[in-house]
């Protein structure tokens, strides 16, 4: 401060602390943006244009991204991994020393094995092998790729969740996969944001809005929540007395104030917020037409299981097939509802968890089905998971009922991709005969992420952010590129 001038010491002395804070605040985040629009290996960001295109890392195997997000985590076990060794042994004690110094959310250090009640047959020439609860998958088992040797490091779905899409279980201040993505790719239409997330199930995922979180990235790549019933976007629709020739005049305006804020205080925040403000405009005319399924064949509508109008899983899966062919870059489905204790009959590995699967089965069978014969599919990489696994024995609540149900289980899992660079009917990793850890090709959710951005062409070790005095990325300090499910 000694070699401030006197007129530059008495400006600053005439500061008040909120004042000083307030614009010493801004100058972080100013610096912040400096680091933003000075990353060679993408291009330049522009703050009036964030959704720019921008050139990926390294050759990009994909276009876009759907993933469906099973939110409560599915039962592998009843659905992809069949365990006749479990199924023998169903009743019996778990052994000892598989459940010894292990946490479970509700089961405590003895259990018993649950074989799984679900019919499982070999599906397609690659002899997958898939539950009779997902019949309209079993028709497509030659174009999935399954990772059944998934782990992760978290118990309870919250953490679990931000584990899985920001890269960190323990806050909600990171970013999540979408606002990476965007924040790395840009979007290829400029009138539609490039992350777009839907939610059906009557809940949020647990994992909350953090899901589709911007974290400490500009807030313009947060994902945008739409909706298939009422307003596809909340406040989407001018208000009453007010047209768009007026709503133009009246955002010129603001955004003019806006723009004075900036020159004054130089927070980046400023800029964002006129272009989203501009991309609000822009999407009240492409929006409409594009969230309106009625414009869909009927035989389209069938496949899916889509009602026009109606909230669901399936209108959502429909959504995900439209957006992407206008080129949105990264479009999430959270399904909550997986959840299966079996505390109350809702939650039965039996009748309830096939009407549980039947509202997904048919629409993702179909949405894999229907970008493959639009030419979409080697474009799009869709990606199919939960949170976590379920355990290969009853949740300790329900060990002694007639209700079967099955506890969390960080230790193994099962997932499956299709397109986008895959190798269709393959089968990667396995587990233990009873399900119980992982013996062969371990594939962390660390993993999961670092090979999504790699179809995408970014390098998961490369696409970093500034903050708080360090570069911050989606798979923290680790994470690898699963090479062998790629072509």
């Amino acid at each position: 401060m000694k070699n401030l001038n006197q007129s530059s010491s008495d400006h600053l002395t005439a500061l008040t602390r909120s004042q000083f804070l307030n614009r010493a605040s801004l100058g972080l985040g100013a610096a912040g943006l400096a680091s933003l629009l000075n990353e060679p290996a993408r291009g330049e960001h522009s703050l009036s244009e964030p959704f720019a295109p921008r050139s990926p890392h390294l050759p990009a195997r994909v276009r876009n991204i759907i993933l469906l997000s099973m939110s409560g985590g599915p039962s592998h076990l009843d659905l992809f991994d069949y365990k006749p060794e479990l199924v023998r042994r169903s009743g019996e004690e778990c052994p000892a020393s598989l459940m010894e110094g292990k946490p479970f959310a509700f089961t405590g250090s003895t259990a018993r094995l649950l074989g799984t009640p679900q019919r499982f047959r070999q599906c397609g020439d690659s002899g997958a092998w898939m539950s009779a609860a997902v019949p309209h998958l079993s028709t497509i088992a030659d174009e999935l790729t399954f990772v059944k040797s998934l782990y992760t490091d978290q118990f309870n779905h919250g953490p679990a969740e931000l584990l899985l899409y920001t890269g960190i279980p323990r806050t909600a201040g990171r970013p999540s996969m979408g606002s990476w993505v965007t924040y790395g790719l840009g979007s290829e239409n400029r009138n539609l944001p490039g992350f777009i997330v839907f939610v059906s199930g009557g809940s949020l995922p647990s994992g909350g809005k953090a899901g589709w979180g911007s974290g400490f990235l500009p807030s313009v790549y947060q994902g945008v929540q739409c909706r298939t019933s009422g307003d596809p976007v909340l406040y989407l629709t001018n208000p009453e007395g007010m047209d768009r020739s007026l709503r133009r005049v009246s955002l010129d305006a603001i955004n003019d104030l806006n723009r004075m804020q900036s020159a004054d205080l130089g927070d980046p925040e400023t800029l964002t917020r006129i272009a989203q403000y501009e991309m609000a405009f822009r999407m009240q005319v492409e929006v409409p037409e594009l969230m309106d399924l009625r414009t869909e064949p009927a035989h389209v509508l069938a496949d899916y299981g889509a009602e026009p109008g109606a909230p669901s899983f399936a209108n959502n899966c429909l959504m995900a097939r439209r957006l992407v062919e206008k080129g949105v870059r990264l479009v999430q489905l959270f399904d909550w509802g997986w959840d299966f204790h079996g505390t109350n009959p809702g939650e039965d590995l039996r009748d309830a968890f096939v009407k549980r699967c039947a509202l997904m089965d048919r629409p993702v069978a179909a949405l894999i089905t229907d970008l493959r014969q639009r030419g979409l599919l080697n474009e799009t990489l869709v990606v199919w998971m939960g949170e976590f696994g379920r355990t290969p024995f009853r949740e300790g609540r329900t060990a002694a009922g007639d209700v079967l149900g099955r506890d969390h289980h960080p230790f193994s899992n099962t997932m499956f991709m299709a397109g986008g660079g895959m190798r269709p009917g393959m089968t990667f990793g396995a587990t233990d005969e009873l399900g119980f850890n992982v013996v062969e090709n371990s594939v962390h959710v660390h993993d999961v992420q670092a090979t999504i951005l790699h179809q995408l062409g970014l390098d998961h070790t490369r696409l970093t952010y500034h903050f708080q005095g360090r570069d911050f990325r989606l798979t923290d300090v680790h994470g690898k590129v699963v090479d062998s499910i790629l072509r």
